[in-house]
């Protein structure tokens, strides 16, 4: 028989034999689910005897519903949450993690790290799918058994259970466990449904044929009747069917003398039909607690729903972590590089020049990024993206210094547009410095004439361009290192800088040299050009150059 052949039997026929089949084909079912969610054999059985006693409420309801089993694994996770959410308030958000596995993130997953989120993924199912799985994975259904059921073909079944895998695999992922689809499969097949305790089926049974007989009774007694009950009186019925329910096999041969007493209390509600009215207020109070019950379910359903957001906060604050020991590990470094340099600079003071001041931490930080400090030529190259950083900082403070000395010079702020700011300068060329050493008292912090010695003022007054690009200071100190250095220049809205390398010079000028006396021909021996050279060079360094220049290069303008 089908399992809504056996509901209408039990509930047309009150037949107890057809309800104890329906316990015994799906106890295992719904007691691994239970176990999954509440992780306690003890509170397990507990809820599994509560579902069946909802089958047995609700059997009339439920004998046209096409999948039995995943109204009773639905049924079992309502109430594995209630219970697990009356443990204790304090402790909700712990049940919760094992529950969903926030910290469930290791790629291969088995059934141990699948189980604590197998049903709140199913919960999130559309019921097509979830009925697809019900069916194949915990009633092991063939597909000719499922397309009968479903009313499609055995091709359909089969696509359908293959999607709702997929979706649940998807689902899974989403909570950090990752496992192949086949692998789910199988895993399912294995591990989905264990055996419920020995004497479960038994004690569920007698529960639910008892709650059956309750029920059946007091439909009988009829609503009229049962409105006038006394309070007394529905703590005696409710008592009873609470001990009936709790306590099993035992309590199943009380049945008889339990319904005498039902029907004895049938018999004596007569004489108290005039606390009809006050029963009825007792109604709407128990609706009124009902409809609280129900915003409370509401509420532990929001807070289920926010179970993915803060296993994305966990694995967000785990990744934060490990950003900041990276980041520490990388200040660190770089500050070890940094002191490097320093000690380096100074073992090379013919190197440093006057705006090394100026830098900055960053300007150091920038300076190791790349460099090879390891050897002279690489810390040379590191100086001299110093001394680039040092000369453009101060020829920044320095721009800053002439719009000061201008303000004060006009008795209060200029124009900031530059336009507006040029021709006032044109203007009036006592707003500009006749020299350099006119602007000390405008600098943020103290220069010296040896620093300003290093730099020509270019100015013509009245002569600057709307968009003040003219070059109004430029670099005249020869290089500190012939082949790595900068020259730089500056104007009120400008800047330029250009390379030094008077080694690259010296080889590229007398590789030309040699070139035109010899035919065009390009030099590649170092030999070959010493006699060209303004002064004797070291021959790797003119080889290193040679290598360097274009094949027509030396016999060309450039």
């Amino acid at each position: 028989m089908t399992d809504q052949q056996l509901l209408r039997d039990y509930t047309e026929r009150r037949s107890e034999e057809a309800f104890a089949k329906l316990v015994q084909r799906h106890v295992d079912h719904v007691y691994s689910a239970a176990l999954r969610m509440v992780h306690d054999a003890h509170l397990a059985e507990d809820v599994t005897q509560s579902a069946f006693v909802a089958l047995a409420q609700n059997a009339r309801q439920l004998a046209d519903h096409p999948v039995l089993s995943g109204w009773l694994h639905r049924t079992a996770q309502n109430l594995a949450v209630k219970t697990v959410r009356s443990d204790t308030r304090r402790r909700t958000h712990e049940q919760e993690a094992a529950m969903y596995g926030l910290f469930a993130t290791e790629p291969d997953a088995d059934w141990e790290q699948i189980a604590p989120h197998l049903d709140a993924a199913l919960g999130e199912l559309s019921r097509a799918d979830h009925d697809a799985l019900t069916l194949r994975y915990f009633e092991r259904k063939s597909a000719r058994e499922m397309a009968t059921i479903l009313g499609t073909s055995d091709e359909a079944a089969q696509k359908r259970v293959s999607r709702a895998v997929e979706r649940l695999r998807e689902f899974l992922a989403n909570r950090g466990v990752v496992v192949g689809g086949t692998g789910l499969a199988a895993l399912l097949s294995a591990n989905a449904v264990q055996s419920a305790p020995l004497g479960l089926s038994a004690s569920i049974a007698a529960s639910a044929a008892l709650t059956g007989a309750v029920l059946h009774q007091a439909t009988t007694i009829g609503i009229t009747n049962a409105l006038t009950m006394t309070t007394l009186q529905k703590i005696v019925i409710t008592a009873s069917v609470a001990v009936a329910v709790g306590t099993g096999v035992y309590e199943a041969r009380q049945i008889p003398l339990l319904r005498t007493q039902v029907e004895t209390l049938r018999r004596q509600q007569e004489p108290f039909a005039r606390q009809a009215e006050e029963l009825h207020r007792q109604r709407d109070e128990a609706l009124k607690r009902l409809a609280a019950a129900d915003q409370e379910n509401a509420r532990l359903r929001r807070e289920t729903a926010e179970i993915p957001q803060l296993r994305g906060e966990v694995t967000a604050l785990r990744q934060t972590a490990r950003e900041g020991a990276i980041a520490e590990s990388t200040a660190l470094a770089w500050a070890a590089r940094i002191t490097l340099l320093k000690q380096r600079v100074d073992q090379m003071p013919d190197k440093r020049i006057p705006e090394m001041d100026f830098l900055t931490d960053q300007d150091w930080a920038a300076a190791t990024r790349d460099a090879d400090l390891t050897s002279d030529d690489g810390v040379r190259q590191a100086m001299s993206a110093l001394r680039r950083a040092a000369k453009n900082n101060f020829l920044n403070a320095m721009r800053g210094a002439f719009t000061k000395y201008a303000a004060a010079a006009n008795g209060g702020d200029l124009p900031a547009d530059p336009a507006k700011f040029a021709q006032a300068l044109n203007a009036n060329v006592g707003l500009l410095p006749s020299e350099l050493t006119q602007l000390k008292p405008y600098f943020d912090v103290p220069v010296d004439d040896t620093t300003l010695q290093r730099y020509q003022l270019l100015l013509h007054p009245g002569t600057l361009h709307d968009n003040l690009s003219d070059i109004i200071v430029k670099e005249v100190a020869p290089p500190v290192d012939d082949e790595y250095d900068t020259s730089h220049s500056m104007g009120l809205y400008s800047g330029g800088v250009g390379n030094v390398n008077l080694i690259a010079d010296a080889v590229a000028a007398a590789a030309k040299i040699y070139a035109q006396a010899n035919k065009g021909q390009t030099p590649s021996e170092p030999a070959q050009i010493a006699p060209y050279l303004k002064q004797p060079l070291d021959p790797l360094l003119v080889q290193k150059y040679l290598s360097r220049l274009p094949a027509d290069a030396a016999a060309s303008n450039k």
